[in-house]
C-alpha cells in the first residue's frame, strides 16, 4: 500500500472521535473531511481535526480527496447517508454497527451496493482483535470437537442520564432496540461468528430498571444453532457497576472463555506447544472499559484494523471481511429475539 485513502465522517457525535482516531492511526489512511446536519458541529468537529467541513452532503460526496465514506450517525439514520454515498459512485462505504436497524433497511443498503459496485463494510470490531481470531481459528481447525454451548453475557451498565441526555436513544426509531441492537450487538456478533447459522431462538425481553425509553434493557434468549448447539444470550444495562462482555465456547474437546479482549480460560484436550503462550499473553489482555458502564470508554484500535480491511480490500478487488450481508446477519439474529419476545415461542430465521 504505497498511498493513503482520504476518509471523510458523516455524523460528528461521539463515535466519530473513535473513527478519527483510528484513521489518524494508521499510515493507509488520512481524515479529510466532515459532513453533519449540524452545521455547526461539523464546523466545530473540523475545526478541531483539522479538515474542511461541508453543511450539504452534496458538496461533501462532491470532494474528490474522500476516497471512503463512514457513516456515524445515529443507528436509525445509516441508511440515506450510505445510500447517498453509494450513489455517488467510486467511494467506499463503511457503516458503524448496526449496519441499520432492521433487515429491510440492510438489505436496501446492500442491493444498492451491489448495483453501484461499491464496496460496503459494517464495523464489527471486535472480530478484529486477538483473541477472537485465535477463537476462530481453533473453531476452523476442530479444536473443540462438537461444540455444545456458547454463551454471549453484555451485563452492562446506563444510567438514567444516558437515556434522557439525547432524544433518540431508547427509542425503536432510532436505536432499533435496546441492550441487544444498541449495546450487545458486538458480543452477538460474535457468538454467530463463532457458532455459525442459527435455526431458531425463544426470548424474554423487558424494561426494568429505566424510565421513558421505548426498548429493552434486560433481555435473555435461548438460541438452537443450525449445527445443533444451544447459544444462551444475556444481555442489558441495568447491572450495576457494569461487566465486561464475555463469551464462553463449550465443546466436547475444549472450551474457551473470552472476556473483551481477554481469554481468561483455554484449554484443549489435545494441547499444543502454542497453548501455554497463548494463555500468559492473553490472560490479562483487555486495555479498556469496553463500554460495559461508560460509553465512551472503548479503543480505536480495533476500528484501524477494519479501516485498514477495508483499505486492503480496495487494493485487491477482495471483498472485506465483514461484507454487508455479513454484517446484516447480527441484525436478523436480534430482530428474531425480538419477534420471539413479542409474540411468545419460538421465532425461526
Amino acid at each position: 500500500m504505497g498511498r493513503k485513502y482520504g476518509i471523510g465522517i458523516v455524523g460528528t457525535g461521539a463515535i466519530a472521535r473513535v473513527h478519527a482516531a483510528a484513521a489518524a492511526s494508521i499510515d493507509e489512511a488520512e481524515l479529510v473531511a466532515c459532513y453533519d446536519l449540524n452545521g455547526e458541529r461539523s464546523d466545530a468537529f473540523a475545526a478541531e481535526y483539522g479538515i474542511r467541513s461541508y453543511h450539504t452532503i452534496e458538496e461533501f460526496l462532491a470532494d474528490p480527496e474522500v476516497e471512503i465514506v463512514t457513516v456515524t450517525t445515529p443507528s436509525g439514520a445509516h441508511l440515506e447517508p450510505a445510500l447517498a454515498a453509494i450513489g455517488a459512485g467510486k467511494k467506499a462505504v463503511i457503516v458503524e454497527k448496526p449496519l441499520e436497524i432492521t433487515t429491510e433497511r440492510c438489505e436496501r443498503m446492500i442491493s444498492c451496493a451491489k448495483e453501484k459496485g461499491v464496496l460496503l463494510t459494517g464495523v464489527f470490531q471486535s472480530r478484529f482483535h486477538e483473541a477472537p481470531r485465535l477463537i476462530k481459528k481453533a473453531l476452523d481447525e476442530g479444536r473443540f470437537g462438537k461444540i455444545s454451548l456458547i454463551d454471549a453475557q453484555i451485563k452492562w451498565y446506563r444510567t438514567q442520564d444516558y437515556y434522557d441526555s439525547v432524544g433518540w436513544h431508547g427509542t425503536w426509531k432510532m436505536d432499533g432496540g435496546g441492550a441487544l441492537m444498541n449495546q450487545g450487538i458486538h458480543a452477538i456478533d460474535l457468538l454467530r461468528w463463532f457458532g455459525g447459522d442459527v435455526e431458531r431462538v425463544a426470548s424474554l425481553c423487558r424494561t426494568i430498571g429505566h424510565e421513558r425509553i421505548e426498548v429493552e434493557d434486560t433481555a435473555g434468549a435461548v438460541i438452537e444453532f443450525k449445527s445443533g448447539a444451544v447459544g444462551i444470550i444475556e444481555g442489558t444495562t441495568a447491572a450495576y457497576p457494569g461487566f465486561l462482555k464475555r463469551v464462553e465456547i463449550c465443546g466436547t474437546d475444549g472450551s474457551v472463555i473470552l472476556e473483551e479482549e481477554s481469554l481468561k480460560f483455554w484449554h484443549f484436550r489435545n494441547e499444543t506447544e502454542e497453548d501455554e503462550e497463548i494463555r500468559k499473553k492473553y490472560a490479562d489482555f483487555t486495555s479498556t472499559g469496553g463500554g460495559a458502564s461508560d460509553p465512551k470508554a472503548i479503543g480505536f484500535h480495533g476500528h484501524a484494523l477494519a479501516f485498514r480491511n477495508t483499505i486492503e480490500a480496495l487494493e485487491t478487488g477482495r471483498e472485506p471481511e465483514i461484507t454487508g450481508e455479513e454484517a446484516k446477519k447480527a441484525i436478523a439474529l436480534i430482530e428474531a429475539i425480538y419477534r420471539s419476545s413479542r409474540e411468545g415461542g419460538w421465532a425461526e430465521l
